[in-house]
């Protein structure tokens, strides 16, 4: 009987650790998601036209991207040693290999967006700081990012 308990135990012990790893990269899964919307869902998509540019949608956008890049660090702090399930992108276990590296990835991006927030004012400034803001976010990508499907 104590057998049976303490295997029972030792199963459930072992779910919980990986649905908490599970919760680990759905939550770094949803702070690259939101960037994205903001940078690709909303900026991106004024850039080339394929919706109107709309001031208020832009300075919201920087604004978020503004926040969520701040959160990059705390959230990347646990390697969860799984993607998440359905995922198209996924994190590089290079991110938790090469730390320091992966977090001095984050102040350029920070400064870039700095530099755009409450300049642009028009569909030529969106473009130009489109471009500067890729440019720092992709330096990350190219290294700390797995494309999944």
């Amino acid at each position: 009987m104590k057998r049976i308990l303490i295997v029972a135990g030792t199963l459930v012990l072992g779910a919980g650790a990986v649905m908490a790893q599970q919760d680990i990269a759905v939550q770094q899964d949803n702070l690259m998601r939101s960037q994205a919307k903001s940078m690709y869902g909303v900026i991106l998509k004024m850039t080339k036209g394929e919706i109107p540019y709309n001031q208020k949608a832009v300075d919201e956008a920087i604004a978020s991207l503004e926040a969520d890049v701040a959160k990059i660090a705390k959230t990347f702090e646990v390697n969860p040693k799984q993607d998440v399930v359905n995922a198209n992108y996924g994190s590089s276990p290079k991110v938790w290999q090469n730390k320091t590296d992966f977090e001095s990835k984050i102040p350029p991006v920070q400064k870039a967006i700095a530099e755009v927030k409450g300049k642009v004012t028009d569909l030529a400034s969106l473009k130009a700081a489109y471009t500067a803001m890729n440019d720092r976010c992709t330096d990350c990508h190219e290294t700390y990012r797995l494309k999944l499907k």
